[in-house]
């Protein structure tokens, strides 16, 4: 009679073991995590990637869906029952209408410099403007151009995409959405020359550039 071998100590758990490994760390976690951390944290040998195939696909139709957030990945309640998380109270914190329009052309034009977002908006940017984005972690600083100067340019950040339900910011509706949805107005699009603004708070703007 042949004897069942001996599992070696470096053989890798079977994938019903290391899904339910992906699935304990991000439980656990309070941000997004990458395929390379959890291969990290997980014994040598696991696929962490072929794990978060098999979760995602054993979430479908659950009260929380596994997302995919830029590169990394996590735990977001469905869609259709977010309204079970909302609160009594709302902090109202709206942003300028120039940071609004900073965030959309850095969104939808990413990477993009400073002088870039200037000439589309036809107004200069105030630092304020760039801090405050920056500081809320919605934009961060991408890679610098290979032009005279080497400007650095600005991207969305994961926590953005997390924030606004995006994969990648590919995802972002168009404008003819936004505008049949009732969520942005009719008023002219950052690109068209005007008179610098006064960055006071807009109002009646899209849900997309408010919190």
């Amino acid at each position: 009679m042949n004897e069942r071998p001996e599992k070696s100590l470096f053989d890798a758990p079977v994938m019903a073991e290391q899904e339910r490994m992906v699935e304990a760390i991000l439980f656990a976690s309070a941000d997004p995590v990458t395929v390379a951390e959890l291969s990290a944290r997980m014994p040598h040998g696991c696929d962490p990637a072929e794990a978060l195939m098999h979760l995602r696909s054993r979430y479908e139709g659950r009260g929380v869906h596994l997302v995919r957030v830029g590169d990394a990945w996590a735990f977001r309640t469905a869609a259709d029952l977010g309204f079970l998380m909302r609160k009594e109270t709302v902090e109202q914190k709206k942003l300028s209408r120039a940071a609004i329009e900073t965030l959309a052309i850095v969104a939808y034009h990413q990477p993009v410099t400073r002088a870039e977002i200037e000439e589309i908006r036809g107004v200069a940017v105030s630092r304020g403007t760039i801090d405050q984005l920056l500081e809320m972690d919605w934009i961060r600083f991408g890679r610098r151009r290979m032009t005279p100067g080497r400007p650095v340019t600005f991207v969305v950040t994961d926590h953005f995409l997390d924030h606004f339900g995006l994969e990648s910011a590919r995802d972002l509706p168009g404008i003819k959405e936004l505008r049949a949805a009732g969520l942005l107005d009719n008023r002219p699009l950052p690109g068209s020359i005007r008179q610098p603004d006064d960055d006071e708070p807009v109002t009646g703007q899209s849900e997309l550039f408010e919190d």
